[in-house]
Order: C-alpha cells, then structure tokens, then sequence
C-alpha cells in the first residue's frame, strides 16, 4: 500500500518536493479534503494534548478529485498527484449475505484510512478460497476486466494471502496485490508515534513480509563472483548468499535488533505496573472493537484530553489515567489499541507487551458500537483477541457506546444479550454517571478489616485511607479520630499499632 500521508508522486520528483509524511489526515466522513488546518494559537493554554494531536494530523489535506496532470510536460517534469485506486475482492464461505457485505463495507473503510479511493467491490461465494488466485478462475478473469477497464492500481483480498496466491494473482492482474493484514500493517505504520509503537508495528511488517520475499528476475538470485562490490572476488566466489537469502538474513538481523529494543521497552512497562501493584492501585483497561468510542470515553471519564478522530485504528499509543472513585479511591484508566476481525496474528505479537496491560487490569470495560450494523459480531471478534491474550478471565463490563445514534430496539437487544452492560453516549454524556457507579462497585476492595483509634498527628494515615481503603465511619473524639473500614495488608500492618 502507498502510504496514506504521501502524495503519489512520479519517480523523478526530487526529493526536496515531497510532503511532510505527518501532515496529512481524512475528515469525519473519511474523504480527504484540502486545505490548510487552522493553526493553533500559543497562547490557548486549554488545548488538549489530543487536540494538538489531531491539528497536526489534520495540518495538511487532500482532495480526491483534483487532479495535476500536466498537459506540456516539457516545462517541468510529468507528475501526478490523486489517491491509490483500489478495487476490493472478498470470498464469502459461511454466514448470511448481510454478514459478507459488512465485511466488504469494513475492508473499504479499512482501505480509504489508508489512503486509497474505492473504485470497485466484488466477493465470490465459495466453501474456503482457492488455493491457487484465492477467488476462482473465471473470476480472476473478470477481475482482470474490472482493473482494466477502471484503471486501478491496486487490488485488496478480504483475508490473508498465502505467497503463492499473492504471485499468481499479481502475474495475472498484472498490477499490486494487496491482502487484508499487509492493509492493516499499513494503517498502523502511518498511526504509530511512540518509539515503542513504531518498533511494534515494524516488527509486526518484517514478520509478514518475510514470508513473502520474491526475486524479480535472475538478477537477483545471482551469487557473488567476479569483480563484484565490496572487493568480493576472488576467494568470494563458490556458494554464497543469493539476493533472496541476502534479504532474508537482514530482515531477521532487524528482527532481533527489534526485539532487544522492546524487551527494554517491556521492562519499563512492568516496572511500573509493579510500583501500582506494590500500592495494591486497581486498574481499569478500555477496550474493545476499533472505532467503537474508546478514546472518547476515556476523556468524558477522566478528562484525559487524548486523541479522539472518526477513523479507524486513530488510537494505537497506549494512555493510562490515574483518576479517583467518589469517595476518593485511586485507581488507572487505560486506553488500548482497538480490534478488528481477522486481527494480524503478527501485531497480536508485536504489541503484546502492551496488551498485557489488558490481561493484568482488575476489571475490562470492554466498548462496542450500538450504532454498528452487527454489534454482536464486534463483541465476538474482540473476545477471540482477548481469549488469545490470555484476558478472558478478567472481570468485564460491556459500555454499549454511541446510544444518541444507535436503534433502541438494537440496544435492547444488546441488553438482553448482556445482562452485566451499561448504555452511554460518549459524544452527549449520557449514561457516564451509571457507567462510573458500575467502575466503582466492580473494583477490587481492600480484604482487611479494621477499627483504630488514630492520633491527630497521624493524618497521612487518615489520607492513605481515603486514596487506597475504605472508610465505613469515621469519628472524631478528644484522644484522636477513630476510623473503622478496610485496607490492604500493607496498611492495615501500620494500623495495628492503632488498633481498637
């Protein structure tokens, strides 16, 4: 896939000419438009992190339908600026018609975050795809029409290809061929901006393109000999490493590398999830399907200010939140990385150090999309994801979002089918009040019991109580404050002394 912030530009643009990669963003309804953004003003000292995040994501626009082609191509070199052309291939081999064309509907919203213009959708009904070009033959040939007759650059398959399928389609089509994991690596590689991020989803990409290194021609599968670079000649010769082989062994080089860099990574991620456990600080993860509201219920929760856009895939940089309960309790707030159906098995890997933040929290708000036209299909392709992680034990609560736009007879349904849910609107505020008394009662509580008569120069104790215990009564007499409730064995230890 070309990248969704560049401009398709001819190959000999000079590079000075290019566009800023980080300038580039889509609108609501996922068309992109051009123009200038508005800048921010310096002085706006209330401007949200998320806020700034999304100006300069949004800093620069396209428009789809204006083109430069130049007609005297004399004057300056020819150039080209529009978005990829893609048509969509599906093959459709369980469920209901309903079923396939919502996959389709999600593989062009996949497509157009990614940067590309959807010329063209097709699926094929089959019992399991064809070994050979996935979709049958004669409708390889008909695909064939289709890209020639549109004059698509790219064609999409709604699944993973194998090497083989992916070769033979692209001899045939005689154009780019591009499965469902390679677009979602691509939309991720354009979204990541931690350091650690970024490592995740390159590592995710090297995974999957090793798989699916092809030589071009006997130029590449050539052994060294000769006067060749390097000074490799004589006593370089005889059974060295062919262009393929030469390919293969950086990319697991880079592979390793990869991997040294987020195992420090993870150490730091654990170090700090083991200060909150060592102050015994429940957690709470938000997760759930992409696009379903997750960044936007973590702000109307805690205020975070993180990125909120209507796109897919928006959020892939973890945010936690420390907030507190109504009656002062501390605990964390996390935002993660949506899912999606058929989720990469490679970025599964690639981002488990950060979706072990998921599979250790106290309690999972897991987020769908009541407006979605299958909900229920949402609800099942995130439980796989969390089944796989190891997070299907964890407490959940299901946070049905989007209620000001969703049928109430689909939120009934939703209801009925998730007897532990509660309704919000993220957008209105609408039943966030219920949702956090919910948060509240299903977190974790202190396992000690106590009664102590605390003297009046102890109020840190009296403060540690309201942020990490519960306070049943409290009682202020001459000789101190007596506290009755419950605390963690930590505190409840340094109680002792005061106890009644």
């Amino acid at each position: 896939m070309t990248n969704a912030h560049d401009f398709t530009l001819d190959a000999e643009l000079d590079a000075t000419e290019s566009w800023d990669a980080e300038d580039l963003g889509t609108d609501e309804a996922g068309d992109w438009v051009s123009g200038y953004a508005d800048e921010p003003d310096p002085e706006d000292v209330d401007q949200t992190v998320g806020e700034m995040d999304l100006a300069e994501r949004h800093a620069l626009r396209r428009v789809a339908t204006l083109r430069t082609d130049l007609e005297d191509i004399t004057e300056v070199e020819y150039r080209q600026l529009r978005l990829e052309r893609v048509v969509l291939v599906g093959v459709w081999t369980d469920g209901s018609v309903e079923d396939a064309e919502n996959s389709m509907a999600e593989l062009a919203l996949l497509a157009e975050t990614a940067g590309s213009e959807v010329l063209d959708a097709i699926y094929q009904r089959r019992q399991k795809p064809d070994p050979a070009t996935y979709v049958g033959r004669g409708k390889v040939d008909g695909l064939r029409e289709i890209v020639q007759a549109s004059g698509a650059d790219t064609v999409i398959c709604d699944g993973e290809l194998a090497p083989s399928q992916l070769r033979n389609l692209e001899d045939r089509l005689k154009i780019k061929v591009v499965d469902r994991t390679a677009l979602i690596l691509d939309i991720f590689a354009q979204h990541a901006k931690s350091k650690e991020g970024q490592a995740q989803v390159e590592l995710a990409q090297l995974s999957y393109m090793k798989q699916r290194l092809r030589g071009w021609g006997g130029n590449l599968s050539r052994q060294a000999g000769g006067r060749v670079a390097a000074g490799a000649g004589i006593g370089g010769r005889g059974p060295g490493e062919t262009k393929i082989e030469t390919d293969r062994r950086r990319i697991n080089t880079k592979i390793a590398k990869l991997n040294r860099e987020l195992r420090e990574m993870k150490g730091t991620r654990d170090t700090k999830r083991q200060e909150r456990r060592r102050h015994q600080i429940p957690s709470v993860s938000i997760a759930g399907y992409t696009n379903a509201g997750k960044s936007s219920l973590l702000n109307r929760l805690t205020d975070a200010g993180v990125l909120v856009e209507n796109a897919l895939f928006a959020t892939l940089d973890p945010t936690t939140r420390r907030t507190t309960t109504a009656d002062g309790r501390v605990y964390t707030m996390s935002d993660t990385v949506g899912f999606v159906r058929h989720l990469p098995h490679q970025l599964v890997e690639a981002f488990r150090s950060t979706l072990e933040e998921v599979a250790d929290s106290d309690l999972i708000l897991h987020v769908v999309d009541g407006s979605h036209p299958d909900p229920e299909g949402q609800l099942a392709a995130v439980r796989e994801v969390f089944a796989e992680i190891k997070a299907d034990q964890v407490p959940e609560l299901v946070v049905i979002n989007k209620a000001d736009a969703a049928d109430p007879m689909v939120l009934a349904r939703l209801r009925q089918r998730e007897p532990h849910s509660v309704v919000v609107s993220a957008k209105t505020g609408e039943g966030i009040a219920e949702a956090l008394a919910v948060v509240e009662g299903e977190l974790p509580r202190p396992d000690v019991e106590f009664k102590a008569l605390l003297p009046y120069e102890r109020g840190d104790l009296i403060n540690r109580l309201h942020q990490h215990g519960e306070i049943a009564s409290l009682e202020h007499t001459a000789d101190g404050t007596i506290v009755h409730g419950r605390a963690n064995e930590d505190l409840a230890g340094e109680l002792a002394a005061y106890s009644l």
